[in-house]
């Protein structure tokens, strides 16, 4: 008790009382100087998230992990982060998942990677039993590593390509075994793109699909800049659309249809991503006018939405 009320105390309590000096300030001021305190309420508002959803993220899966529900661990972490972020940031991603591909289990599930704020995807898309892929070396690192290790996360050694394909090989046999789903980011690092495009694809993903015979789920998020521009020091509230594609199935491939697969989902990607630009742009007038559900008017009047 000691140690959490001291948590809330020394570094929640303060945090909180900064953001919403900042919103304070945002909606004291005109418009045209309000999104730059608007701007570092958000960042700090995401940033202290991150920290309480991980502190329970680490809780759920110590504790359910002896109970063989590990796997709910970053599923649970994802959708508490989203849920507490739609207050303080007004970012909502709206998913159409025609197909229902996202019931799809196990299967490999792909995105697209753009900023940190592809964090709040997952919140959005991850699926009950899902994990995502991780360096080895994270697994060392003080309480994330913890934390990663029980909720099931794949760790992949991307600088030893044998040893890679071993982790594959036994992450194929979790997947099947637990029926637990795997996401990844396929480019393997932010693109940091202001316009929507795609880094070339790694095909690390691609083997284990394969190796464990599942289908590969590619969800791809519209580009956001109109929401976040790390360059421009903009963050501003708004909704981004998010698109699930048809599964693609792999079984009978092999490791020699890899690179053809690779060529033909990225395809798909990059084809989806390309008519998000153009929804975001005809559906909502101006890029991403329009914030999460319900604040829209209180944002609109402190001159907080993307314009």
């Amino acid at each position: 008790m000691g140690f959490l009320s001291g948590l809330v105390n020394y570094v929640a309590l303060p945090w909180f009382l900064i953001v919403v000096s900042l919103y304070g300030l945002a909606f004291a001021l005109p418009p045209k100087y309000a999104k730059l305190p608007a701007t570092f309420a958000r960042v700090l508002a995401y940033l202290a998230g991150l920290a309480i959803c991980a502190t329970f993220g680490v809780t759920a899966s110590l504790v359910l992990k002896p109970f063989g529900y590990g796997g709910l661990g970053q599923y649970l972490t994802a959708v508490s982060f989203k849920w507490l972020m739609l207050p303080f940031i007004q970012v909502w991603m709206d998913v159409d998942d025609p197909h229902g591909s996202l019931k799809t289990r196990p299967a490999v599930i792909l995105g697209n990677h753009q900023t940190e704020l592809d964090i709040l995807l997952l919140g959005h898309i991850f699926p009950p039993f899902t994990s995502v892929t991780a360096k080895a070396d994270l697994k060392w690192y003080p309480f994330l590593g913890q934390f990663m290790w029980a909720s099931n996360t794949v760790f992949i050694d991307r600088a030893n390509h044998t040893s890679a394909l071993a982790t594959f090989a036994s992450a194929a046999s979790h997947m099947t075994r637990d029926r637990q789903n795997v996401f990844l980011f396929p480019e393997g690092t932010r693109s940091y793109y202001d316009h929507p495009d795609l880094l070339p694809f790694k095909k690390g993903g691609f083997h284990l699909a394969i190796q464990a015979q599942v289908p590969i789920v590619p969800v791809v998020c519209a580009n956001y800049t109109h929401v976040l521009n790390l360059k421009q020091l903009k963050f501003v509230g708004g909704r981004i659309p998010v698109r699930v594609l048809k599964a693609v199935e792999t079984k009978g491939l092999t490791a020699k249809d890899v690179p053809e697969l690779v060529e033909r989902v990225r395809n798909d990607m990059l084809e989806a991503l390309k008519e998000l630009d153009a929804e975001v742009k005809s559906k909502y007038g101006r890029v991403g006018n329009g914030t999460a559900p319900g604040l829209r008017e209180l944002s609109e009047k402190a001159g907080l939405v993307a314009s």
